[in-house]
């Protein structure tokens, strides 16, 4: 019967680091944030009054201590469990126990296959894609060895939480595709873009001239590697001045406009 209290204790302590992780993952949030507003408009942190950057100084700090407080439950869970192991080397028990529960908190920021210690950031992208569920988004339905990539604007129809693949909708495939009806395609999150808002500009990553992005071509449903020419913001419009590579015509590339919600980042290691 003496167990009991040590039992009881346990489980108040796993309790509190549920609470603790639950905090520091909201905590999470709202850092991404303000990352992102600061990306998008890094030049409010200049107007007279702006807290931004005071606002996330405070979200750190926040941070910081929950992290501590979690790894002291931990080690206070230890002692317990220690507590209640059966005779025998304990010695090498609860170095054992300690150093595995030091490498966990190492490699929390890690994925992991077991959904329970995906690290924050892993599980706020996972959020992210399971939200774009009957959204537009880029896709790359091209194989890794193919020797070309090819996106097409497609439409997001399920995401899987423990494979993290997505099912999209081609509702537009090309003539040369078999069947010439709709198809659907199982990608790795790796193969999709999502779109910029069209109903939020301002919280969009400008691309400056110069910059190459990848754009879906005007009238088609495909996307294409392009060079800025001019901006929304310098044009006043919501539309992107772009040249698309192999786009000639005269000997010389043609300037199109592309919605600013048609333009995303150019993929590393982009073929073309």
């Amino acid at each position: 019967m003496s167990s009991s209290p040590d039992i009881a204790g346990i489980l108040e302590n796993t309790k509190e680091l549920d609470r603790l992780r639950k905090e520091q993952e909201e905590v999470l949030v709202e850092i991404n944030k303000m990352h992102k507003k600061l990306q998008a408009t890094p030049e409010i942190v200049e107007k007279p009054g702006d807290t931004s950057l005071s606002k996330l100084k405070n979200l750190y700090i926040q941070a910081k201590e929950l992290s501590e407080s979690e790894v002291t439950v931990s080690n206070i869970l230890l002692t317990q469990l220690d507590a209640l192991l059966p005779s025998g080397p304990t010695g090498q028990q609860r170095r054992k126990l300690v150093a595995e529960g030091n490498e966990q908190k190492r490699k929390r920021m890690k994925v992991d296959s077991d959904v329970t210690r995906v690290s924050p950031s892993m599980r706020n992208q996972i959020e992210a894609y399971a939200s774009l569920k009957g959204e537009q988004v880029a896709a790359r339905v091209t194989a890794e060895d193919a020797e070309k990539d090819e996106w097409f604007v497609v439409k997001v129809i399920h995401f899987d939480r423990e494979t993290k693949e997505v099912e999209v909708l081609d509702e537009e495939p090309g003539d040369d595709e078999e069947g010439g009806g709709p198809r659907t395609y199982k990608l790795s999150m790796s193969c999709i873009l999502p779109f910029p808002k069209r109903n939020d500009p301002s919280s969009t990553q400008e691309f400056l001239p110069g910059k190459h992005v990848l754009a879906v071509y005007p009238g088609t449903t495909a996307l294409y590697k392009a060079t800025v020419i001019s901006t929304p913001r310098k044009r006043k419009s919501d539309e992107y001045l772009l040249e698309f590579d192999d786009d000639e015509e005269d000997g010389a590339l043609p300037q199109r406009t592309v919605p600013f919600h048609k333009v995303v980042a150019l993929p590393e290691g982009h073929r073309q």
